[in-house]
């Protein structure tokens, strides 16, 4: 007989090698024997599948946009110019919309603003002066408040050259000398500072034809500051030197018809003036 070997992959033994897989021992019986089953499985080849990578992405597009911190001479940056502290100023103050708030934050110095910053208030620091530079090309600036600080010093354009600033706050400074400001304004308040007797120039209001609130309490005046303009509404000179006031203060002498409609509060408390002196001087107002 002759020997059949099979070509599988499974099975290479030729048939007549069968027999010795096992060594039987004839001697035991059947209960006694040990009887061991094998089965051969074929052997699977697998393919395992790897995925191939992806793609890398270009590192500026997987990057995460930058925000311009302002210290570009080209970009005006999203948070603004950097300040003397070295961060940009609505990092360091708060910015919404166009308005800028840095109050109570233990500035010595005013930070450079947006340019498009419209209301900026700067309250209770530890600035001492104002410059020139301080409001430069800020054209669309309306309101600065600089309430409780420690102002003692504002160049002489330091406001002059904003041509929509309609309210300044300069209260509870140390101001001894009020520069020029622009004729656009329609709201001061310089109260509880050190102007004393010269510290307001001539006619200063004069042509402030829109000027509706003038509060200068607190501030040793010895007189109200003349001309005050037709559009005024409200006039605080509380608790200075005041001592006397003429009956054209506010109303016109020669002009007995003259009625100042506008003008309906005048607070002149705490002056030592005597206003049975000038009994007319009210004649003018509703």
């Amino acid at each position: 007989m002759s020997s059949i070997t099979y070509d599988s992959e499974t099975y290479d033994i030729a048939l007549e090698d069968l027999d010795n897989l096992y060594d039987y021992d004839e001697n035991l019986s059947v209960d006694q024997a040990q009887v061991e089953i094998g089965t051969v499985l074929p052997s699977i080849t697998r393919e395992i599948y790897v995925p191939s990578p992806l793609p890398e992405e270009s590192e500026e597009e997987a990057s995460t946009p930058k925000l311009i911190d302002g210290s570009s001479p080209h970009e005006p940056g999203v948070l603004g110019p950097h300040t003397h502290e070295g961060l940009p100023t609505c990092l360091l103050c708060t910015c919404l919309g166009t308005s800028v708030y840095c109050d109570d934050r233990e500035l010595e110095a005013l930070p450079p603003l947006p340019k498009q910053t419209t209301h900026f208030y700067c309250r209770y620091n530890r600035i001492k002066k104002v410059n020139r530079d301080d409001f430069a090309n800020l054209s669309s600036l309306k309101r600065i408040d600089l309430t409780s600080n420690l102002i003692s010093q504002i160049d002489e354009d330091a406001f002059r050259s904003l041509p929509q600033l309609q309210e300044l706050l300069l209260r509870d400074n140390q101001i001894r000398q009020l520069p020029e400001l622009p004729p656009t304004l329609t709201f001061i308040d310089i109260s509880n500072n050190r102007l004393g007797r010269k510290g307001i120039k001539q006619e200063a209001f004069k042509d402030m034809i829109d000027l509706h609130h003038l509060y200068i309490t607190d501030n040793n005046l010895d007189h109200i500051p003349l001309p005050l303009p037709e559009s005024l509404q409200s006039l605080h000179l509380q608790n200075n030197n005041i001592q006397e006031m003429h009956e054209d203060t506010f109303c016109k002498m020669k002009d007995y018809s003259y009625i100042r409609k506008t003008l309906e509060d005048i607070r002149l408390d705490g002056n030592p003036i005597n206003l049975s002196k000038t009994p007319y001087a009210y004649m003018c107002l509703p």
